[in-house]
């Protein structure tokens, strides 16, 4: 926001945010936040006066200005626009500040859309209303801006447009005492926000471009919040809840209940018998179908130790900073946090009896933890479902998160975080299970609910993030498509008979 009027009928007021604490010295200014603190150099004189009105409450912008001089307006001008992330404007219609202005990227900018009194306005399909601060905002993926609804009236008005409305008849309905001309402002500071649709009377609103279209509004929130641009809270290894919450353990208390010992393969074995990395890329897909013969508990022991095992672990000594345990497992995650945890429900499994397990990743085992056969087609069902049916699965492992053991060094960032971890642990499993000539599958789709339920977890601690189906592979299938599956081979025609033969493990 530029000094000077960004809304032609409204004054407007601009002080520093509540959470950030600002100090003078000699020669400098020195601005925290909760996360950071800089400093600016600006000595002794009317634009450090001018900065210092800014402190402790809202004042008119003509106030803050009245000293200065046109040149030295110019560089406060500047020196506003580095620090608009850490203002905040207030807006006064009729006499009283309805709603305030929060940058919340840097190149952040307000300006007014004109409404006239027969448009028609509605709300934004993208603005989401919430509280924050004791305060209810309008907040949205499409706008670099958040406004504070401060009077009733601004709160009244933002419910009231849930479908179009015409302006002077949303204004006539209106209890705050506000004039059809104050309305026409207050929805036109809104929609020069980007909360707000305008459109003329008989016409239809803009529609949305195709791209616009094919977001929606979930999908598109999360993603303007877990990287840095157009949201203005802290973001990344800040630990938020460090001295207040303890950290969870790098390993997960292991559930009591009868247990499996698993097959532990040797290494140098694996090595010598295993494709080359090109050929197991090359050769990793989807299957929905298995072999006559059911997977083996020794496959099953290979592929988890392969896949999740816990190799080393540091555990701190009462010296060290809280939160610095930690573990290393086949597969990479930030911090080495490895929040993820699988457990296994199982059809069919020659040596292991249906059920649900943990997978405990340190005794390398599987601890049951459900034998209902009820829960067990249940969570079957909503694999198969999955996979329109084509797959009745053998062994469906589902990935958790202990989400906390991320958000307690981790903010804005944690569930994005744990997604991506949970990507690289699926391309992981596709590779092992290539490797070792196995059918493997990663699902789209899980029920979060039902795997609490029945795996005996708490939602909000740990919770299912992701699903994958293993088996035996068909008889006689390598694992590659051919010609006669409608797959033509753009890049190499002779590609596919190459890859046959270099999976060796069928």
């Amino acid at each position: 926001m530029r000094p000077g009027n960004p809304w032609p009928e409204a004054e407007y007021l601009v002080g520093f945010r509540d959470e950030v604490r600002v100090e003078f010295d000699a020669t400098s200014v020195s601005l925290g936040t909760p996360v950071r603190t800089f400093a600016v150099r600006l000595g002794e004189g009317r634009l450090r006066a001018a900065l210092a009105s800014l402190v402790g409450g809202l004042v008119p912008m003509d106030e803050a200005l009245r000293h200065l001089v046109p040149a030295e307006r110019v560089q406060f001008q500047r020196l506003l626009s580095r620090l608009n992330r850490l203002l905040v404007y207030g807006v006064p219609i009729g006499g009283r500040e309805l709603v305030r202005i929060e940058h919340t990227a840097p190149d952040a900018g307000t300006p007014a859309v004109r409404v006239g009194p027969d448009d028609l306005v509605r709300l934004s399909r993208f603005a989401l209303c919430r509280s924050r601060s004791n305060a209810l905002v309008l907040e949205s993926p499409l706008a670099k801006v958040r406004v504070v609804l401060v009077e009733s009236v601004a709160r009244e008005l933002v419910t009231s447009l849930a479908e179009a409305r015409g302006v002077d008849e949303l204004a006539a309905s209106l209890a705050g005492g506000l004039t059809a001309a104050e309305v026409r402002t207050l929805l036109g500071v809104l929609a020069g926000a980007g909360f707000v649709e305008v459109c003329a009377a008989g016409e239809d609103f803009a529609g949305e471009d195709t791209a616009l279209q094919q977001w929606d509004f979930h999908d598109l929130l999360f993603h303007s919040r877990v990287r840095g641009g157009r949201f203005d809270e802290p973001l990344g290894g800040v630990f938020p809840h460090k001295g207040r919450i303890d950290p969870r353990p790098a390993v997960k208390p292991v559930p009591e209940g009868p247990s499996v010992e698993l097959y532990r393969p040797s290494l140098e074995d694996v090595v010598r018998e295993d494709p080359g990395l090109t050929a197991t890329l090359e050769g990793r897909r989807s299957f929905r179908g298995y072999g006559e013969r059911p997977l083996t508990a020794e496959q099953l022991g290979e592929f988890l130790y392969r896949v999740g095992r816990v190799r080393t672990r540091y555990v701190p000594g009462p010296e060290d900073e809280p939160g610095s345990e930690i573990v290393s497992r086949p597969y990479p995650t930030g911090g080495s946090a490895f929040e993820l945890e699988l457990y296994l429900t199982i059809r069919r499994c020659a040596g292991v009896e249906p059920g649900s397990y943990y997978y405990d990743p340190v005794g390398h085992r599987l601890v049951l933890v459900n034998d209902d056969p009820g829960d067990r087609r249940a969570m079957l069902d909503v694999a198969a479902v999955s996979t329109s049916r084509e797959a009745d699965p053998e062994v469906l492992i589902t990935m958790t998160s202990r989400f906390q053991r991320l958000s307690w060094k981790y903010s804005g960032m944690a569930y994005a975080t744990t997604l991506r971890h949970t990507g690289v642990l699926y391309q992981t499993m596709y590779l092992v299970a290539t490797a070792m000539g196995l059918a493997p599958c990663g699902i789209g789709i899980g029920d979060a609910d039902m795997s609490a339920r029945v795996l005996g977890l708490d939602y909000l601690e740990e919770s299912s993030v992701g699903d994958f189906l293993l088996g035996s592979r068909p008889p006689g299938d390598p694992g590659i498509w051919d010609r006669e599956q409608g797959w033509e081979w753009v890049n190499d025609p002779e590609w596919a008979a190459w890859a046959g033969g270099a999976l060796g493990r069928t």
